[in-house]
């Protein structure tokens, strides 16, 4: 566990895997923190890669500020810390607001970033609306007036069965209220059809088939505004498929690092 600091903003990090490996940092989802990649981490080559997680902000460990925050500051936030870790040319993962993240990086620094892997996510999510009426909702009564519809968009029936679910409803409560409705501004004012379009770099898109946030519909439309890029539906796994299926899924990122020469 690391943190590093810019003009008096700390962000939350950790490194796994081989220390001089070749880079791979991962963006995690509104709601969680970097615990979110453990299993896949777990699953992943021990040798020869580097394993970068970090807490975006208003979450987990890596400072809160009041909102609003816009998505550029996200962007510039990870831009910050690989530039301080001197990390280039890596394979940058990101789910759901972690893979607008990914997009937006891409687009403004191509040296950091050799290929991306888009996990659930979208070049926009939702609508301002949409996103408005959880900020309210979130302002009114907390996060745990939006905890049980998330939980249902977030994994697949069987899994909400699972005593595992506890533990993720409570991370996701324990969200600084700050930094959940921060980053809601972030997507709510996010759309990166235009400059995704414009990117040229190896790209994979993930997605769960019973997604209830960022269906597979949305992620393969995102991913195919990049050409050649790649396209992997997860069954039976919804929104967080690194959480409900990591063997498939670190099988799958595996496979993809390996075809870029990494």
């Amino acid at each position: 566990m690391h943190a590093a600091e810019f003009d008096g903003f700390r962000v939350h990090y950790r490194i796994d895997g081989d220390p001089e490996g070749a880079p791979v940092v991962f963006a995690n989802s509104l709601g969680t923190d970097l615990r979110l990649w453990d299993k896949v981490i777990a699953r992943l080559p021990a040798t020869g890669l580097k394993y970068v997680r970090y807490d975006k902000r208003g979450h987990g460990l890596t400072d809160c500020t009041k909102p609003p925050y816009g998505m550029g500051t996200l962007v510039r936030d990870v831009e910050q810390l690989m530039d301080h870790l001197d990390l280039r040319n890596a394979i940058f993962v990101g789910l759901s607001i972690g893979g607008m993240i990914a997009q937006g990086l891409a687009a403004k620094r191509l040296d950091l970033v050799r290929a991306m892997v888009l996990s659930n996510t979208g070049a926009r999510i939702g609508t301002r609306e949409m996103w408005g009426d959880r900020i309210a909702a979130v302002e009114a009564g907390g996060i745990e007036a939006l905890a049980d519809a998330v939980m249902e968009r977030w994994f697949s029936a069987e899994f909400c069965q699972t005593t595992e679910l506890t533990a993720w409803r409570n991370l996701l409560t324990r969200t600084p209220a700050d930094g959940y409705i921060g980053c809601s501004q972030a997507i709510a004012g996010t759309d990166f059809f235009t400059t995704t379009a414009a990117l040229r770099l190896p790209t994979l898109g993930i997605a769960g088939s019973e997604d209830g946030s960022t269906p597979p519909d949305l992620v393969r439309e995102t991913v195919d505004l990049v050409p050649g890029s790649q396209f992997h539906l997860i069954r039976k796994a919804g929104h967080l498929p690194c959480v409900e299926a990591p063997d498939e899924y670190a099988k799958v990122l595996t496979d993809f690092i390996a075809a870029q020469a990494h």
